[in-house]
């Protein structure tokens, strides 16, 4: 929903209703959802400045160059002021970043990391408890020890804990064969790699790298087969399943072959469907 008239809109003042292009997202909200949280960069915006003196993209909606798919977040907590993420949400980190830009303080305070002081004073106390005063220096050592392994414990989840389940990564690759007198070729190009599975087996695997918007907040124990990834190298995917205990166990491809033009002299083209089939067994 696109301005109708761009010549004649007013830059004396904001509308009621305002369309903000946000790194290629289109985003429709009330200015005053917009303003709500005073000193903000947002309130700056569009309280102490005219629509003139902001950018816009080519259609008269209001471009702000950031993270379009994070931008729902910032939205949502502007509109009531309250935090909602959905249950496995990878991208806090980078969501708190979002927060600092538009100077909203409180959502950036509530997006830290927290520390657990209390673990950190027991593992303390269970090391001081397991070297008592005058005691031997086994005794002393063990205690530590056992602290040790406790507080790993706490810091570091069990692989046992980790979610049995399966991934199939799937892509559409092409390769240009030279003609027979040719000794070249152009080597295989994949166009994107798409991942099929369990919501929150995708997000662990693959973290920051995964990309969502196909099919955004989509709940941890569903599946999907909209996510695709970030990148275009498959070994750099299997790679990652390897590295958090997933192998392969199937695999199936379907290939054609064309010419570019009608002379069989020319190049040849083929085009591949390739999926693989990963697996993680408790």
């Amino acid at each position: 929903m696109a301005l109708a008239d761009v010549s004649k809109r007013d830059d004396s003042h904001f509308p009621d209703i305002i369309e903000l292009n946000v790194g290629g997202q289109v985003y429709v909200t009330r200015l005053q959802t917009l303003i709500a949280v005073p000193d903000s960069l947002l309130w700056h915006m569009f309280s102490r400045k005219t629509p003139k003196e902001l950018a816009r993209d080519t259609k008269g909606r209001f471009f702000l160059d950031r993270d379009g798919f994070l931008f729902r977040y910032v939205l949502d907590y502007l509109r009531d002021l309250t935090l909602v993420l959905p249950d496995y949400f990878p991208e806090r980190s980078r969501l708190r970043r979002e927060a600092d830009f538009f100077q909203l303080r409180e959502l950036a305070k509530r997006l830290s990391p927290h520390v657990s002081e209390d673990s950190e004073e027991v593992g303390q106390s269970d090391a001081e408890d397991g070297a008592p005063q005058g005691g031997p220096p086994c005794a002393a050592a063990g205690g530590a020890e056992v602290a040790l392994r406790a507080a790993a414990a706490m810091r570091s989840p069990s692989l046992d804990s980790r979610k049995s389940g399966y991934i199939t990564i799937g892509y559409r690759g092409s390769y240009t064969i030279g003609r027979d007198i040719q000794t070249d070729a152009k080597f295989r190009r994949v166009a994107r790699i798409t991942v099929c599975g369990k919501t929150s087996l995708a997000k662990e695997v693959f973290g920051d790298t995964l990309n969502e918007s196909r099919d955004p907040d989509r709940p941890p124990e569903r599946y999907t087969s909209r996510y695709y990834l970030k990148y275009n190298f498959l070994e750099q995917a299997f790679d990652k399943l390897t590295e958090v205990g997933f192998h392969m166990v199937a695999c199936s491809s379907t290939g054609t072959c064309a010419y570019t033009s009608n002379d069989p002299g020319e190049d040849k083209i083929w085009t591949s469907y390739t999926e693989y089939v990963f697996c993680r067994e408790q």
